[in-house]
């Protein structure tokens, strides 16, 4: 009897939350437009020809926060499928204090018109009834948001970004309301590149373009996207709607996934063997507390260092070494630092991988106490990892390219870490790099240049393979052509700011992990084009762009954000691939 409980479990909750949604029609009686015959409205666990769309005021929350969430099926504009999703879309939202409101819009597609038109056309007057019963729900009317799925998220963007454009002629009052949304969070958005449009894309994305459907007008929402690397409604969709809000300044934040399919969003726990991504929630809810407009004022931001003031390392295996003997440092220039890695070994070891970390510095200094090593490294040795750093040469050499001697310190460590890694019990063929800033620039060098040599060879440790198996690269800079030198005069977004030259993109090329502050001067785009580099390559990471945050971003955060959780990420891309077992 349990077991059949268990098993009934799901749909006597689906059950529950249609039996006791409020259902309210959006179109007076005849008054609906572009109305054709073979159109009807309903989810698919639905009976029927219900031909008039409508959408469902799903139970108030026990704690109201102000908010309210309109929830927008996916199903290829053919039919509202997610049926499952919608459902727990609402009870995490309502728990959360949202009012949830289900949008049931036409389908199949229309006849003779765009195939998004009528769904568009109800998308609007949904917003526009739930707007005008804000007063009376209990939510504000400037904190009305969607979350979405696949055509569902090609829908939400239309409402997100082209509200001041009618998609019908007004029919009553009520189309005087305003139809713009405050947020949009988007998973898989379909349909929005000119290679797929109506069909999953043909080219994988690759040198398409943004359907000029979206306006991004004045009105335009900030924007929460998430989206897999190995969707067939490619994720350049989600990367280029990102380019557009860079470009207007708009709050946004892009979560890309290595290695996901279409129809990963929200499995809550059950769409991933390793148990990493199903925490979407989280992030959707980082996103709008950043905001700072819709779940109350910030909590005051804490530092980093503070939070992380433990070692975790053995200190019986710590070990410092010079990363070159005596009068063999190639490029040698008296005025900069002595290069040298440290070995952080935690006695818990939980995994035979091997995590390298640098900090940035403008290629000027680097700091390997700093808030950009010592909680990484602390973090990682609390799970069980063992970390090295490395200080490498600043400030800038003269003569030569600002990168050059860090890039030369950095295959020489690798190639050391490697070679002493099974003496340690460790695995010389689970390394990784990580960096932030000019750090993160020499991050993308290690891990798309390996096959370049930055010096010649002194010793046997040479001969060895200086190849990494991951990257982490946070924030990084003068990793585009508009910013070579400098913050990007572009903020990366000119088509002609491409990955710098000394990126080989080599068949080594490994997956690379990307966090970035939207708001860098130091633009997010660094990471977003070096990210899409390697998609059309084959290579698969994971990125996260954190809203309305700047350059070190980390330093300081406030809980509840991204920049406060950010450590999380590592680990969990690291699970994901299998890196750290």
């Amino acid at each position: 009897m349990h077991a059949m409980k268990q098993l009934l479990a799901p749909l006597l909750v689906a059950i529950s939350l249609t039996a006791s949604a409020e259902r309210e029609n959006l179109w007076p009686e005849g008054k609906m437009p572009d109305a054709q015959p073979h159109q009807v409205a309903k989810m698919t666990n639905e009976g029927g020809t219900n031909a008039v769309p409508y959408i469902d005021w799903r139970p108030a929350p026990e704690k109201p926060n102000g908010c309210c969430m309109i929830l927008i099926s996916g199903g290829a504009y053919q039919n509202c499928c997610d049926v499952g999703l919608v459902n727990m879309w609402e009870r995490k939202f309502t728990a959360a204090g949202f009012q949830c409101v289900n949008l049931v819009y036409r389908t199949p597609r229309p006849k003779g018109l765009p195939i998004y038109q009528s769904a568009w056309e109800d998308g609007q007057r949904a917003v526009r009834l739930v707007r005008s019963q804000a007063v009376k729900r209990g939510f504000h009317a400037e904190r009305i948001g969607t979350i979405s799925m696949s055509a569902g998220s090609h829908l939400a963007t239309l409402l997100a970004t082209s509200a001041l454009t009618p998609a019908y002629e007004r029919v009553d009052e009520l189309d005087d309301v305003p139809c713009h949304l405050n947020w949009a969070i988007t998973g898989a958005i379909a349909y929005a590149l000119d290679d797929g449009l109506g069909v999953a894309n043909v080219r994988r994305g690759e040198g398409a373009k943004l359907d000029p459907v979206f306006q991004f007008d004045k009105k335009t929402a900030p924007m929460c996207m998430f989206h897999g690397s190995a969707d067939p409604y490619s994720p350049l969709a989600s990367t280029q709607v990102y380019r557009e809000l860079r470009k207007r300044r708009i709050p946004a934040e892009l979560h890309l996934f290595a290695d996901r399919p279409h129809g990963f969003w929200g499995r809550d726990g059950r769409g991933d063997k390793a148990g990493a991504y199903d925490n979407w929630f989280d992030r959707a809810m980082e996103f709008l507390r950043q905001l700072g407009w819709f779940l109350g004022p910030l909590p005051r931001e804490e530092e980093l260092m503070a939070r992380y003031p433990a070692d975790f390392h053995d200190p019986a295996k710590y070990a410092r070494e010079n990363l070159w003997p005596e009068g063999k440092t190639p490029d040698f220039q008296n005025f900069q630092c002595v290069p040298y890695l440290e070995w952080f070994i935690p006695s818990n070891l939980t995994t035979r991988a091997i995590q390298i970390v640098y900090s940035g510095g403008a290629y000027q200094f680097n700091d390997v106490g700093g808030f950009e090593v010592a909680p990484a490294r602390r973090f990682l040795n609390e799970k069980g990892m063992a970390v090295v750093t490395m200080k490498y040469r600043t400030p800038r050499p003269k003569g030569l390219a600002k990168h050059v001697t860090a890039w030369q310190d950095l295959q020489r460590c690798i190639r050391m870490v490697r070679s002493e890694a099974a003496e340690k019990g460790l695995d010389p063929d689970r390394i990784g790099i990580m960096g932030s800033s000019a750090g993160g620039h020499l991050t993308l060098l290690g891990v798309t240049s390996s096959q370049t040599p930055a010096y010649e060879p002194i010793d046997d440790i040479d001969k060895l393979p200086c190849n990494v198996q991951w990257g982490v690269a946070i924030y990084p800079a003068y990793s585009l052509t508009d910013g070579v030198d400098r913050e990007n005069a572009t903020g990366g977004n000119d088509d002609s700011a491409v990955p710098v030259p000394e990126f080989a993109f080599d068949s080594a090329t490994c997956p690379t992990l990307f966090i970035h502050g939207d708001s860098d001067g130091w633009a997010a785009m660094n990471s977003v084009k070096a990210w899409e580099k390697m998609r059309a390559m084959g290579v698969a990471g994971d990125l996260h762009t954190l809203c309305r945050r700047g350059h070190c971003f980390q330093a300081k955060a406030s809980p509840g954000t991204g920049s406060y959780t950010w450590l999380g990420r590592i680990w969990e891309f690291m699970n994901h691939k299998g890196f750290n077992k």
